[in-house]
C-alpha cells in the first residue's frame, strides 16, 4: 500500500530516542489547525506505557496541549502499546505479542483519507526494529511519507545528523526539513548550534530550519516554534 506524499503525511523522526519528536509534533499540530486544516496525530507504536493515557504517553501529550483534541480520546491516536521502553519489536515480544504492518498500514491509509495532514511520530530512531524484519525506516519508504528529521541541538548532533540524513538519502527519501531541539537544563551556546546547523546543510544539502529551545507552556508555544515547523 502507498499513496502520493502530496497527501500531506508527515513522518517525524529523529536521531535518537528522547530526542524531541513529540515537540515537533504538537507544535505541528498547533501549526495545522492554526491555518484551518483538520490535522490529526498518529503514535502507531507507543512503548514505555500500559496505556495511551498515562502521563508517558505521547498521545495524552498531544490530547492535553491541543485545545482542539480536548475531550477526545488519545487511545485513538494509538495502534500498538506496551509497556516496556524498548522498541516496539522487542516490547511486543515481550508480552507475547507481535506486530501486524498490514493492520498498521490499514490504520494509516484510514486516516490519512479521512484526515489533513497525518502527522505521524516514529518510535525512537530511523534503524529501531518494528518487526523482526522491519526497521523503522523500512516503514517510513514503505508508506511514502514525507520525512522530518529531529535532532539535538548540541555536540556530536552533526554525526549523528548526517548518518541519519545518508541512511534516508540511500532509500530516495528527501526529508522536508531537519529541526533542532535544544530542551536541556543546560541550553548549548548558539556559536555550536550555528556551526551544527551550518555543517548539516551544507553536507547534506538538507534545510535545517532552526533550534526550538525550552517551551514553558506547550498549550501555548511561541509563534516563533509554530512557523518553524510550519511546512
Amino acid at each position: 500500500m502507498s499513496w502520493s506524499t502530496s497527501n500531506r503525511v508527515i513522518f517525524v523522526t529523529g536521531t535518537d530516542t528522547g530526542i524531541g519528536k513529540t515537540v515537533v509534533s504538537v507544535l505541528l499540530m498547533h501549526c495545522f489547525f492554526h491555518k484551518g486544516y483538520h490535522p490529526f496525530y498518529l503514535k502507531p507504536f507507543q512503548t514505555g506505557c500500559q496505556t495511551a493515557y498515562e502521563n508517558k504517553s505521547d498521545a495524552a501529550f498531544i490530547y492535553r496541549h491541543i485545545k482542539q483534541l480536548k475531550g477526545l480520546d488519545p487511545a485513538e491516536s494509538v495502534i500498538y502499546c506496551f509497556s516496556q521502553p524498548k522498541a516496539p519489536f522487542f516490547a511486543a515480544r515481550f508480552e507475547k505479542k507481535q506486530i501486524d504492518i498490514a493492520l498498521v498500514e490499514k490504520k494509516i491509509y484510514q486516516k490519512a483519507t479521512d484526515y489533513h495532514p497525518l502527522v505521524i511520530e516514529g518510535a525512537g530512531g530511523l534503524h529501531v526494529p518494528v518487526t523482526d524484519h522491519l526497521l523503522m525506516i523500512d516503514l517510513i519508504e514503505k508508506l511514502n511519507t514525507a520525512p522530518i528529521l529531529v535532532a539535538r541541538a548540541g555536540l556530536g548532533t552533526i554525526n549523528h545528523t548526517l548518518l541519519s540524513l545518508e541512511a534516508l538519502s540511500k532509500r530516495g527519501l528527501k526529508p522536508l526539513c531537519v529541526i533542532l531541539v535544544d530542551a536541556e537544563n543546560q541550553q548549548t551556546s548558539f556559536d555550536m548550534i550555528r556551526e551544527n546547523m551550518q555543517a548539516v546543510k551544507a553536507f547534506s544539502k538538507i534545510e535545517v530550519r532552526g533550534v526550538i529551545g525550552k517551551i514553558d507552556n506547550f498549550s501555548d508555544p511561541p509563534s516563533r516554534y509554530i512557523q518553524l515547523v510550519d511546512c
